[in-house]
């Protein structure tokens, strides 16, 4: 009895690899838009503040 056939391996392999490569370059454009925000925090007009010395940022926690 022959084990699976190359065609059945590969089938698997790529309905795999595409789901998991969208979430990867979702979360590396997630991670990019998130640094070129953190330039803006609390700088809102309205939500805007002052920090006290040494309080950390509102966000990203």
């Amino acid at each position: 009895m022959a084990g699976p056939s190359h065609r059945h391996i590969w089938k698997l392999y790529w309905t795999l690899i595409f789901p998991f490569t969208g979430f990867m370059i979702g979360r590396k454009l997630d991670s990019l838009e998130t640094e070129r925000l953190s330039g803006f925090r609390d700088k809102s007009a309205l939500y805007g503040r002052e920090l006290k010395p040494g309080e950390p940022p509102s966000w990203p926690y």
